[in-house]
């Protein structure tokens, strides 16, 4: 738990009273009902451990990622194994997006890494562009972050920029660290992973959450995938026993080959997504990123934070992010009766103001 610290990250409404939290991006359908009743089945094992080494959840995983089930390591969620990647390679100069997810430097700062930063334009929607390369080169870094779509500008990085980014590091023997978990939530889904460079290049590790997909936020769950096998053995090492739940690995189960799940909700991300851009410009002349994930970032000169939590609405305050600032917002793309309560709210700011 956090002790004396500022939470870094949304989803953080607890204490407060909140009718829509826009600052966690999870699938707006919420749960799959096979995960509800997965996790309302484990009750009656609730005595016994879990199993410490995930077999039927890693079976089921590499049936669905199509890989060996010795390429894969699960986590309490994304954020144990974006640690235990950097406790295991301990590694001295990585590079990052800017902005990008907090969690990187947070894990790499812990090891004594020194982080180097790609800042991202506004100006060009903050869309990775081939001059990263000549970057890249430049700093030489021994493992180069990329969220992918990134997170909080929700940008998926080019298919031939994807593949010379992999080239380049390949050459000059840089590992690439690639976090994919809002992949499944994105406009081209699984079809824009890096998953075709895995088995052929072991400095490649891909991250996945079933947080984000299969809206799990709560159970923690999360696997890495990696030719790797010395690299995963000693990110094992690095976490303790049974950090995997019994309930969390029933749901993990239950959740893959929801096919049709994510597909609906996919088309309903690109749908009100577009209903929120279309209100953000009209109310709040707001200047938003192209999106092409479940979350927009966008700018707006008022303090909207403050104003929408008056009326029960979260969003997340985006000025913690290296290469933003104060003005700087993120939401998530929700359900329609959700997106049409914000709505609401934005149109009752603009009317006051």
């Amino acid at each position: 738990m956090l002790y004396e610290q500022k939470n870094p990250h949304g989803g953080d409404g607890y204490g407060m009273q909140i009718a829509a939290d826009f600052s966690v991006n999870t699938n707006p359908l919420g749960p799959p009902e096979a995960v509800c009743r997965a996790v309302q089945e484990s009750i009656g094992q609730l005595a016994c451990y879990p199993d410490p080494f995930c077999r039927e959840l890693t079976g089921a995983i590499a049936q669905w990622e199509g890989v060996a089930q010795e390429n894969l390591l699960c986590g309490n969620g994304a954020a144990e194994l974006i640690h235990s990647y950097c406790q295991a390679l301990r590694p001295r100069r990585a590079m990052e997006l800017a902005p990008t997810f907090c969690e990187y430097t947070a894990s790499l700062e812990a090891v004594g890494c020194t982080v180097v930063r790609y800042p991202l334009s506004p100006d060009r929607g903050f869309a990775l562009e081939e001059d990263v390369l000549s970057f890249l080169e430049q700093q030489a870094p021994d493992v180069l972050f990329l969220c992918h779509p990134n997170n909080p500008t929700g940008r998926l990085v080019d298919p031939v920029l994807r593949e010379r980014i992999v080239e380049q590091c390949r050459r000059q023997g840089t590992r690439l660290f690639v976090d994919e978990c809002f992949l499944d939530l994105s406009d081209q889904g699984r079809e824009a992973s890096f998953q075709s460079y895995l088995l052929d290049w072991p400095g490649l590790f891909l991250l996945k959450a079933f947080t984000k997909s299969y809206a799990m936020a709560g159970l923690r769950l999360g696997y890495g995938i990696s030719a790797d096998r010395a690299l995963l053995a000693q990110m094992s090492r690095m976490v303790q026993a049974w950090n995997v739940s019994l309930p969390a690995q029933k749901a993990g189960v239950a959740a893959l080959g929801e096919d049709a799940y994510l597909a609906e909700a996919r088309k309903l991300i690109v749908q009100e997504r577009a209903y929120l851009e279309r209100a953000l410009r009209e109310y709040l002349g707001a200047r938003i990123c192209p999106s092409q994930a479940n979350y927009m970032l966008f700018y707006c000169d008022r303090p909207l934070y403050e104003a929408l939590l008056e009326q029960g609405i979260l969003i997340r305050r985006c000025a913690n992010y290296p290469g933003l600032g104060q003005g700087w917002y993120r939401i998530a793309v929700k359900r329609p009766e959700e997106n049409r309560l914000l709505v609401a709210a934005l149109r009752r700011i603009a009317e006051e103001e």
